[in-house]
């Protein structure tokens, strides 16, 4: 975080806030920066998991090659001392796509990838490539947009942007399927990743109170298993996930 006002806070998804705006920095001496303000940003003197978050294309289109050189060369160095030292227990991404992933894995021993969006009810890509390399590396997947921008609840948001008519036709038969069910979608969406023993938990992502008292009810919710079946039957999730 550099001095100085952003002009339209809401750009960077932010709310009142203080005079500084972001530099995408992944070198040695900008994640150490980070991680030192962090600390003071916190009130603590370790943390459990750091995160490079927003690397890759996704992100950065093509100045995405410049960041993940920076990683790749020295960036990831300062996260494994870091680890060593002990003033962090784990290392990853926080990003919303798989082929990061894949390339990060070929730097050397991440712990965990937080990842966005890609491991939901309604889009299950890792499972081809990713997940199996990850299970190999010893690396866990935290599933972060479980409701795929808010498509899943009833929101015409998917990848934080209006949802394209073919996933909009997708949530429209996952629907259907739910209500022969009586089974709350976002409920579904809640408890559809955790089936796969890679998942180690899932971010909803709650906005307030009533948000986060609404998920915890969804999470309890009773599913039968005959809807997870039809779904495979009728070819809506990957027939290689876990639907137990």
């Amino acid at each position: 975080m550099k001095p100085g006002a952003v002009d339209v806070p809401s750009d960077y998804g932010m709310v009142d806030p203080l005079p500084f705006h972001p530099v995408y920095d992944y070198s040695y001496d900008g994640i150490m920066r980070s991680f030192e303000d962090g600390l003071q940003r916190l009130g603590l003197d370790y943390i459990d998991i750091l995160l490079v978050h927003d690397i890759g294309k996704f992100q950065h289109g093509d100045e995405n090659e410049r960041h993940f050189k920076d990683l790749s060369n020295c960036g990831f160095k300062a996260m494994v001392e870091l680890r060593n030292n002990g003033v962090i227990k784990a290392i990853g991404l926080g990003v919303n796509e798989n082929q990061v992933c894949l390339d990060a894995l070929e730097i050397g021993y991440w712990d965990v990838f937080l990842l966005a969006g890609r491991y939901t009810l309604l889009e299950q890509t890792p499972l081809d490539t990713l997940f199996p390399k990850c299970i190999k590396a010893g690396t866990s997947i935290i599933c972060g947009g479980s409701f795929n921008s808010g498509v899943l609840v009833g929101r015409k948001m998917w990848n934080y942007s209006n949802a394209p008519t073919k996933i909009l036709n997708k949530v429209r038969l996952l629907s259907k399927v739910a209500d022969k069910y009586n089974v709350p979608l976002p409920a579904a969406s809640l408890q559809f990743p955790l089936f796969n023993k890679i998942i180690s938990s899932v971010i909803p992502g709650a906005r307030s109170k009533i948000e986060f008292q609404q998920i915890l009810e969804w999470f309890k919710f009773e599913i039968p298993p005959d809807f997870w079946h039809e779904l495979r039957s009728k070819e809506l999730i990957h027939p290689d996930a876990p639907i137990f």
